[in-house]
């Protein structure tokens, strides 16, 4: 039995032996051998055994030869060879593409994939293929990119880093986020690799310097289409060297390049640096200096008034634990008539600081985020204001706010040197008077006092009308109008400022500005907001400011001296307040009051943590 079915099995397997070639004719791998028996004149077997598709047999792709004696006769019809069979992710990408919308096929740019070999990365060859097509582009080849590429230098520019091989997409595509996004972005890819910049001899810091001015923070915050971008001044095919005579950005042809965005530019506007480093002191000493200089002001400023506040802070602690002690033990009589309301500020006065209040938060509202632009809080809040260009006419509206009210307040000070008739003297008299709010001899002995109570020395002074720091409040705003103001002005009509000062005057006022408002919303949500509601007397808030009035006790205790003279000058009757302000008017303007508090607050741990977290 068992010698019968060895004897049929071998009948079997000779009967299979014997089918091969038919088998192998009807829907196996067919050796490319046969198939160049008859294709051999179009198709050289060298080329095609060294080519990329080499090892794979022809009716890999020709997937309708199963039967070769049918197709030997004719009778079975060939169909275009499907790339995706086996190119899945590159199909993907290419029916993605512009190029299928053109009817642009794989074979257009893939000639012969029978001697197709692999480029090895080399750019020479995607240039190569392009320029069959795109041969209006031939600028490129001129460029130093293109340049670049053809001497073999395989980190310059070649199509596909910008384009891409196959995911290559329209330049009027909404969903690429217009071509806006395009121009700069392909850019950062390799110029934003220092290594690479660095063995090309090449700018090192053209994209941190474009990150920093005002059109790189637009392309960061993600509204690119609102500013220029790398190719705009650079173009995207014929990018040369500044030296370069037929350059956009050669001094020739620097106005009409500006002009693009900026209708009216002159020669003197296009002296902006546009890659000016201020950390630079040999290439850009000027802007060094400035930033330096900007820089001492605002640390100078800060340890000054944060020692000092860090100091009232514990002095007005352990004060108010020894009152507390005191009136536990019934030491500290009571000031009679202590809450009866006295005027302090008057309505135009209230009115004004409502009008800085909100004319300041919404500058450092929409400020803020620009200056920290690499955060995604400041992403955030420019979502939320509708883009920079609405956050942009919100900062101007303030800024005209902020300049109504100096005017008002130059306007108030005339008006209390050399019209008012019921303050004594003559205009001198009057500016180093109690009354006013220009320093004098008194503040350094209040100063002096003050450091003495700091470290339990001497008594805490008993003020006149404006402390010390109430008058560098005051004062800073003229120095911070000049500063912020000025340079601010020049950034928001820089055609018009460009027509008489150079160009690279807007980078000093963007440092100055940047600067300037950094210290401005420091100070005002550190210092000021300590001195004014955070100090151990007042805290959580000082409402005088709201409602212009305060008690007896408050005033004695905080500006006794003013106290005394009023009523040496028989005037507190004048002042005192006979109606209260009412309940609907402390709500709301407390209410208020705490909301720009919890705002200013806001924006200082956004500023600490962008420091801590990401320092600039």
């Amino acid at each position: 039995m068992l010698k019968m079915f060895s004897r049929i099995a071998s009948v079997i397997l000779l009967v299979l032996l014997s089918a091969y070639p038919l088998w192998a004719e009807r829907g196996m791998a067919i050796d490319p051998a046969i198939c160049l028996g008859c294709h051999g004149d179009k198709i050289s077997a060298a080329s095609f055994v060294a080519s990329v598709h080499g090892k794979n047999g022809c009716n890999s792709c020709h997937i309708q030869l199963t039967d070769l004696s049918r197709h030997v006769k004719g009778e079975i019809k060939m169909e275009k060879v499907r790339c995706e069979r086996c190119h899945k992710r590159e199909n993907a990408e290419h029916y993605a593409s512009v190029h299928i919308q053109k009817d642009v096929q794989c074979a257009d740019c893939h000639t012969d994939i029978h001697t197709h070999r692999y480029w090895k990365k080399d750019k020479r060859i995607v240039v190569a293929k392009c320029i069959q097509c795109h041969d209006h582009e031939a600028v490129y080849r001129q460029s130093i990119h293109g340049k670049a590429v053809a001497a073999g230098n395989q980190d310059s520019a070649a199509c596909h880093d910008c384009h891409n091989l196959h995911d290559v997409k329209p330049m009027n595509d909404p969903k690429f986020h217009t071509d806006r996004v395009f121009h700069t972005k392909v850019c950062l890819r390799c110029h934003s690799d220092e290594e690479m910049m660095k063995r090309n001899s090449v700018f090192t810091v053209a994209t941190q310097t474009y990150m920093n001015s005002y059109h790189g923070k637009n392309y960061r915050l993600g509204y690119p289409e609102k500013v220029a971008g790398c190719a705009d001044c650079h173009t995207a095919h014929a990018v040369l060297k500044a030296s370069d005579p037929r350059s956009t950005v050669n001094p020739a042809h620097l106005v009409a390049t500006c002009k693009q965005c900026h209708k009216h530019a002159t020669s003197m506007f296009t002296k902006f640096y546009a890659h000016g480093e201020h950390t630079d002191r040999g290439k850009y000493p000027l802007l060094y200096w400035t930033f330096v200089s900007m820089i001492g002001l605002l640390w100078s400023t800060f340890a000054v008034f944060w020692v000092h506040t860090i100091l009232w802070m514990y002095r007005g602690f352990v004060e108010n634990r020894e009152k507390a002690a005191l009136l536990a033990e019934g030491a500290i009589k009571p000031v009679p008539d202590g809450f009866k309301q006295y005027r302090r500020f008057k309505a135009r006065h209230i009115i004004l600081h409502i009008l800085v209040i909100v004319s300041f938060l919404g500058l450092a509202l929409t400020g803020l985020p620009l200056k920290f632009s690499d955060q995604e809080l400041s992403k955030l809040l420019m979502a939320l204001y509708g883009g920079t260009a609405n956050a942009a006419l919100i900062h101007r509206i303030c800024a005209v706010i902020t300049f109504g009210y100096f005017l008002s307040a130059i306007a108030m000070s005339i008006h209390f040197l050399f019209i008012r008739k019921d303050i004594r003297g003559n205009w001198l008299e009057r500016l180093l008077g109690p009354d006013s709010l220009c320093p004098n001899p008194r503040d350094v002995r209040d100063i002096t006092g003050m450091i003495r109570w700091f470290f339990f020395k001497g008594p805490k002074p008993t003020f006149e009308r404006w402390s010390y720091w109430e008058k560098f409040d005051f004062l800073a705003v003229f120095w911070g109008m000049f500063a912020i103001g000025g340079s601010g002005l020049m950034l928001w009509f820089p055609e018009f400022f460009g027509g008489f000062l150079p160009g690279w005057m807007f980078n000093v006022a963007t440092i100055v500005h940047s600067d300037e408002a950094l210290l401005a919303t420091g100070f005002i949500f550190t210092v000021h907001f300590f001195n004014t509601h955070f100090r151990p007397e007042k805290f959580p808030m000082d409402f005088v400011i709201f409602n212009g009035q305060i008690s007896k006790h408050e005033f004695i205790e905080e500006r006794r001296d003013q106290w005394q003279r009023y009523e040496r000058e028989g005037i507190t009757e004048q002042i005192r307040v006979k109606k209260r302000s009412g309940v609907f008017f402390d709500f709301f303007f407390k209410g208020f009051g705490f909301l720009a508090l919890f705002l200013g607050i806001a924006l200082l741990f956004m500023m600490l943590y962008t420091f801590l977290a990401a320092p600039h």
